[in-house]
């Protein structure tokens, strides 16, 4: 077990950390609820891109969590912020829900694809599509490379078969921008002032949560909640600083051990 650090932040992961869909995880809100009683930052990061940032909000506001907008950092607006600085057209492959987040921005004649999770538009038409621009020069942009996610009815795919197909297809490789990416963490942490070595991750995603996160020096707790699977936790090396069977139990052990 690592030794006891000046902790100043928190980074703590959503979907599957903390509810999975419509449904909390079982003490969960109780659980953040004392974490903000402590002296710690907290930061929520997520790579969702099923839907904007408001949605979110709204969707953890109906499971009583006291979350606000400014508290969550997530992939659609690394992606976003990218797009902006390089100038691009995009063409967007992301849910309609999420498409919100990138409102504004020039989309006509697209010369760069971004991809994320679009059950409904991962067809041949619009992948050739992308497949074409890409092929032509345009970057390749993916929000994440998810391998699957936890929905109610059960594990369901990511978008990161998808991403691979088209870098396969195109002798490229795409820039990914969410977890496990370590700018993704570093972009969170500047926001609440603090660097990796006093920051602590939380996540049911054993390779993009915990193994981005102490990729860059923090620490990173993986929960058995989501889709998580027995045996992840040996997956990534080094090994998660603790694997714990909840957000609620993570949070037992920073207030009882780390603070």
């Amino acid at each position: 077990m690592a030794t006891r650090r000046a902790l100043k932040a928190v980074l703590i992961d959503l979907s599957g950390t903390l509810h999975v869909e419509d449904t909390a995880v079982p003490g969960a809100q109780d659980a953040l609820h004392r974490l903000r009683q402590s002296s710690v930052a907290v930061k929520f990061v997520t790579n969702t891109t099923k839907e904007c940032k408001r949605n979110l909000v709204e969707r953890l506001h109906s499971l009583n969590f006291d979350i606000q907008e400014q508290e969550i950092f997530t992939s659609l607006t690394a992606a976003r912020s990218l797009v902006e600085q390089r100038q691009l057209r995009p063409l967007l492959l992301v849910a309609d829900s999420a498409l919100e987040d990138f409102s504004g921005m020039e989309t006509s004649e697209p010369n760069a694809v971004v991809i994320g999770l679009a059950p409904d538009h991962f067809n041949y038409q619009t992948l050739n599509k992308a497949f074409r621009l890409v092929l032509d020069g345009a970057p390749l942009i993916a929000i994440h490379k998810a391998r699957y996610y936890k929905r109610k009815d059960g594990l369901a795919l990511g978008p990161g078969a998808f991403v691979t197909g088209l870098e396969y297809a195109t002798d490229c490789q795409a820039t990914v921008v969410g977890k496990p990416e370590g700018t993704f963490f570093l972009e969170a942490l500047r926001d609440i002032g603090c660097c990796p070595e006093e920051a602590i991750m939380i996540g049911d995603d054993a390779r993009d949560d915990v193994g981005g996160a102490q990729n860059i020096g923090m620490l990173g707790i993986v929960v058995r909640t989501g889709k998580y699977r027995v045996g992840d936790e040996g997956k990534i090396n080094p090994p998660p600083y603790l694997t714990c069977d909840s957000f609620t139990q993570a949070v037992d052990h920073i207030l009882q051990h780390i603070l």
